[in-house]
């Protein structure tokens, strides 16, 4: 049986020294100037591949975003996979930031196209609003391949307040009952770092409820995107880790992948260094925390 998925995200973590995630989202009018650009899908694997060469030494983690290939039709996500695989074969856990979320058999064909290829992201996020059964198929899909799950619960964008901070009759927010689904979900794939291998996205941008969440969800890893280039702080994302330092995956793309100036012919070395100093940057909040 392969190793549980938020036991191999957290010794990946501990080997690279801070849990951080760069996220690969091309956008090509954004892409340095040394790389060609006739083709778009070619730059954009060019850039990718380019990305990874330099922060996979660096990082535990990148994020492709699908919704960036998928736009370019069959090449855009046939580049997609290879960027996972290449990824992959570079000893990096890959998160696939698709954002499925459907009911039923739907559900289970998403989870079979993007988690049953062993070759495939290590795991995916999940829109968690359909409710459990639109959850259930990944899971098991998930489970099967001893891979992971990061489902939307408390999003870093500005529009998800008006659904996600409402209070419910029984005291609860909208976040917090998708939640209460999602841990319960996840309880019975627990590893032996106490966490499930079914995790939740709480934004960065979020830090009050991401602190509720984080107590309250003791189990679930937290994917947080919005650091850095979107905002959040290092105080913000303190938030979502224990008092031990584990419990989260901090994810920035923007201040890492386009840290570069347009015209810089040494553009990957720039990536690189902000790889670093995301790294560097969370390594000292979790430092600060144990002091």
């Amino acid at each position: 049986m392969p190793q549980q998925f938020a036991d191999r995200l957290l010794d990946a973590c501990k080997t690279k020294g801070a849990p951080v995630c760069v996220g690969l989202d091309p956008v090509l009018e954004r892409l340095p100037d040394a790389i060609d650009q006739a083709d778009p899908v070619a730059a954009m694997e060019t850039f990718c591949l380019g990305v990874i060469d330099v922060v996979a030494d660096v990082v535990p983690a990148v994020k492709p975003q699908s919704a960036c290939f998928e736009r370019f039709g069959a090449p855009g996500v046939a580049v997609y996979h290879k960027v996972v695989k290449q990824a992959k074969d570079a000893g990096l856990i890959v998160v696939g930031d698709a954002k499925r979320g459907d009911i039923g058999t739907s559900s289970a064909h998403y989870a079979h196209g993007l988690l049953a290829d062993p070759h495939g992201c290590d795991t995916l996020t999940v829109n968690g609003y359909l409710g459990g059964d639109g959850i259930e198929p990944f899971q098991q899909v998930a489970a099967e391949q001893g891979k992971g799950l990061f489902v939307l619960v408390r999003t870093s964008n500005p529009g998800g307040d008006a659904i996600q901070s409402l209070v419910l009759s029984d005291g609860r927010t909208v976040a917090e009952a998708v939640g209460d689904v999602v841990a319960s979900l996840g309880s019975a794939c627990v590893g032996e770092s106490g966490y499930s291998n079914v995790g939740m996205v709480v934004g960065a941008t979020k830090p009050e409820d991401a602190a509720k969440l984080r107590k309250r969800y003791p189990q679930q890893l937290f994917l947080v995107p919005g650091f850095g280039a979107q905002g959040g702080g290092a105080e913000d994302v303190r938030a979502c880790f224990k008092p031990d330092g584990t419990g989260a995956l901090i994810t920035a793309s923007r201040s890492v992948i386009y840290a570069f100036e347009k015209g810089d012919a040494d553009w990957q070395q720039s990536v690189q260094a902000g790889a670093q100093q995301l790294r560097n940057e969370i390594a000292d909040i979790l430092s600060a925390q144990h002091e």
